[in-house]
């Protein structure tokens, strides 16, 4: 009942409040122009002969976790092809580069019940794998009605989800009803789920243990060694507004007794590249930023990379990584994939984006996680003065990460049951 009524409510509000919502996106840069035909459930591509799976991510951090999936599935069978879907340009351009041949990317269609029926009549997905938490209603009954195989994927129910939810039970009862079945990326995400309503739900683990390393770029990593030279360095990474002046306010104290230090920063958002770098300026810090060509030289504190898949390079060069997202109550970004670089990984104080992961990783003495800038200096010095107490932090966080990654075989195995 509530699916008919957001149906006939979506349709109603579309051409007053939606539309002109959606072109004010356009106006500012934040829709692919060029693809918008996606987004009203009209692709251009033809869907390819065979199997069809659909992933579905809303942004960089889902498609991600996709990638050593879909990598598997097609390995082992040649009669597979695989769309994915995400809402953002950020991550259809990393898409774009990371998808490998048989897999392809298009934009989810607005959540409008004209645009989403167009989109499952052409494509006729044979299975559809949702990576996100946030359940769109309309997408959600269509491929109820057309009945399509739904497995939700790596679910996460946080405490102020969970807490939602449970006052509106009859709405989750009924999107839920959609999944075939729900796996959670932990036992108390899949506990949540069955109770906001799933028929079926357990945990297998969380897929992001199990992710590919980003790609580092050799040629560029040669070029940025040759810049760097022979000085330490440390990478800032995944970093979110107030985060880089709050750490740049800490620089100087550590170059107090590292004289020749090189900070790496990189912005979650790159977009804001320009604005980190005249917040690091007002502090008196000697910056370059790389969207402008500006070379590291013996004088530079703070190298800002505000670029778009590049990150494999910052961590593959920096032995010492600190994620953003958590000394703001954001709630942290993916600390998973530097342990798998075999880098030294910090954390502040809010993570309950990874609550889970970081339960573990914590319990393996895997990652430092600290309370404030003043504690995060104070570890950084740590580790850039001790060799060993380096080194034990870069193994433990690489044995901890590579022991997770057995959760791949297990998912993949219930997928390929429902197909």
């Amino acid at each position: 009942m509530f699916i008919k009524i957001y149906d006939k409510l979506v349709e109603t509000l579309y051409p007053f409040v939606i539309h002109p919502y959606i072109q004010k996106r356009l106006k500012n840069g934040k829709e692919d122009t060029s693809r918008h035909n996606e987004r009203l459930g009209e692709p251009e591509l033809p869907r390819p002969q065979g199997k069809l799976i659909w992933f579905h991510g809303a942004s960089v951090g889902e498609s991600l976790s996709m990638l050593p999936l879909i990598h598997k599935l097609l390995d082992e069978n040649k009669d597979y092809n695989i769309m994915v879907t995400t809402g953002t340009i950020t991550s259809a351009e990393l898409m774009a580069k990371r998808l490998p041949p048989r897999a392809f990317h298009q934009y989810i269609p607005i959540d409008n019940p004209k645009f989403v029926k167009s989109f499952i009549q052409y494509w006729q997905p044979d299975i559809a794998l949702w990576f996100e938490s946030e359940f769109w209603p309309a997408m959600l009954g269509e491929i109820k009605k057309n009945n399509i195989p739904l497995i939700l994927v790596n679910g996460r129910i946080s405490n102020k989800t969970f807490k939602r939810w449970k006052l509106f039970s009859f709405v989750s009862k009924e999107l839920l009803s959609c999944f075939k079945l729900c796996l959670g990326q932990s036992d108390e995400d899949a506990r949540r789920l069955k109770i906001i309503g799933a028929k079926k739900a357990l945990c297998l683990g969380n897929l992001k243990y199990a992710g590919f390393n980003p790609p580092v770029d050799k040629e560029k990593k040669a070029d940025i060694l040759a810049q760097i030279g022979q000085r330490p360095t440390w990478g800032v990474i995944s970093t979110h507004n107030d985060e880089e002046a709050q750490i740049g306010k800490k620089i100087a104290k550590i170059k107090a007794q590292i004289p020749n230090l090189l900070t790496i920063v990189t912005p979650r958002h790159p977009q804001r590249g320009n604005d980190i770098q005249q917040q690091l300026n007002a502090l008196g810090l000697k910056t370059a930023l790389r969207t402008k060509h500006e070379k590291i030289t013996p004088e530079t504190d703070v190298y800002i990379a505000d670029t778009i898949g590049e990150v494999g390079i910052w961590y593959d060069i920096t032995p010492i990584v600190f994620i953003g997202g958590s000394l703001i109550p954001h709630g942290g970004q993916n600390f998973i994939e530097p342990c798998r670089f075999h880098d030294s990984v910090l954390v502040g104080p809010f993570t309950h984006n990874f609550t889970d992961a970081m339960n573990r990783a914590k319990k393996a003495n895997a990652v430092i996680q600290v309370k404030n800038t003043e504690q995060l200096s104070k570890e950084v010095l740590k580790l850039l003065q001790d060799k060993e107490y380096l080194q034990t932090y870069q193994e433990k966080a690489y044995e901890w990460a590579t022991s997770e990654a057995k959760v791949l075989d297990g998912i993949s195995d219930v997928i390929k049951e429902y197909l």
